[in-house]
């Protein structure tokens, strides 16, 4: 993926932080690098999210994973903020376990059972972006994305009556679906999903965002939110 112009932009992003993230400050530097302002927010803060332009809750194991992936996250005090925050129409971007938390409090449709091969898949993915959004210009549709996964619950299931709108989808390198590209069983290859102004996703797009790091396709999720906010 060739790289988009960066655009300077005074966006505020907000990250939240739970205990056990551990990919929060890669998605500071990931948001800053292209061009955007970054801060954490901590889980235990009911305060209103008036003063950010969006929020990311990124990947990591959010009090452990106990129970499942997310279920305890959902309580935390500032999910009734970000609820609030994505009801407004304002962006949330879900990466791993922040999309596990976002699918455990709601604001985004179906579940996550464990990895078919009952593993941890840890590795380099491709994914086709198959829809336009905040996230994604119209102009990436097709475009296949290298990004890294990390996870032990990534096996997507869509809820029968609710169906998202799909934004990426795992993809051999030539952008072909099929199972064996398919690293956790997703059903139909899902690798992201999107509903109104909220996507969630499997694959880490801020630990692609550095020519050092092995891919920078992640910088296009970065720069095209920012872009849109600058031009909301």
């Amino acid at each position: 993926m060739s790289a988009i112009p960066r655009p300077l932009t005074g966006a505020r992003v907000g990250v939240v932080v739970f205990p056990g993230t551990n990919c929060d400050r890669d998605t500071v530097a990931a948001v800053e690098a292209c061009g955007g302002r970054a801060e954490a927010i901590w889980h235990g803060d009911a305060a209103s999210l008036e003063r950010w332009d969006a929020i990311i809750l990124p990947g990591g194991f959010a009090h452990g994973d106990a129970l499942r992936a997310g279920a305890i996250a959902r309580f935390s005090p500032v999910m009734a903020r970000v609820i609030e925050f994505a009801h407004a129409g304002r962006p949330v971007l879900g990466i791993c376990n922040g999309f596990q938390v976002l699918l455990e409090c709601g604001l985004l449709p179906g579940a996550m059972l464990r990895n078919d091969s009952l593993q941890f898949r840890a590795g380099w993915v491709h994914c086709r972006v198959e829809a336009a959004s905040l996230f994604t210009p119209l102009e990436a549709v097709g475009s296949v994305l290298r990004l890294p996964i990390a996870h032990g619950e990534g096996n997507y299931v869509p809820a029968p009556d609710d169906a998202p709108t799909v934004i990426l989808r795992y993809c051999d390198a030539a952008g072909q679906i099929s199972a064996a590209a398919n690293p956790n069983g997703s059903a139909q290859g899902i690798a992201g999903i999107a509903r109104g102004s909220v996507l969630g996703l499997m694959p880490h797009p801020e630990r692609a965002c550095d020519p050092l790091l092995g891919s920078t396709d992640g910088q296009l999720l970065f720069r095209s939110l920012l872009r849109a906010l600058v031009e909301a």
